[in-house]
This record gives structure tokens, C-alpha cells and sequence, in this order.
């Protein structure tokens, strides 16, 4: 398995409960094929620039995990169906 790091920012608007449940599809797709090792969120911050014409701040949340390279169509495929999702990035840690 290797290393991967994803970040995602979320629209600003949403519950804690919304939030939640978010990072749980997250995790369910991860744990499929790998396994988290750690879960950060930095919560609301300021954007460097303006998304969609509307958004100007995002909630953060940072997602350490190794993983089969598997998982990665399944975790780009959740992030581009679902409108929660602002931005989104997976990046191998490995060199």
C-alpha cells in the first residue's frame, strides 16, 4: 500500500452533522481499500480567491492514509458527484 494525502474543502454553509457525514463517505471508501491514519480538519478558513463566484471561505479537512491505488478513481468519482465538495486534491507521498 502506499502513502496519500487528500485535502477537501467544503462549502462553508454546512452542519457539523453534514460535515460528519461527509468524512464519513471519505473514510468508508479509504477503509475499503487501505487505512487512515490520521484525520485533521482546520475547520473555516478565508479562500485566496473567490470559488464559483460565491464562495470566499471553505472548510478544511486534511486526510492521511495508505491505501491500494484502487481507491483513487472511487475517491475522485465522490468528490465530483457531490456538491459539498468546493476543491479537492490527492496527492501521493511516496517518492
Amino acid at each position: 500500500m502506499k502513502s496519500y494525502e487528500t485535502t477537501v474543502v467544503l462549502q462553508p454553509e454546512l452542519t457539523k452533522e453534514q460535515i460528519d457525514a461527509v468524512l464519513e463517505k471519505i473514510t468508508a471508501i479509504i477503509n475499503a481499500g487501505g487505512e487512515v491514519e490520521n484525520v485533521d480538519e482546520w475547520g473555516k478558513r478565508k479562500l485566496a480567491y473567490e470559488i464559483d463566484k460565491k464562495y470566499t471561505e471553505g472548510y478544511y479537512i486534511v486526510i492521511e492514509f495508505k491505501a491500494t491505488p484502487e481507491v483513487l478513481p472511487n475517491l475522485d468519482h465522490l468528490y465530483k458527484i457531490n456538491d459539498e465538495f468546493i476543491r479537492s486534491i490527492v496527492i501521493n507521498k511516496e517518492k
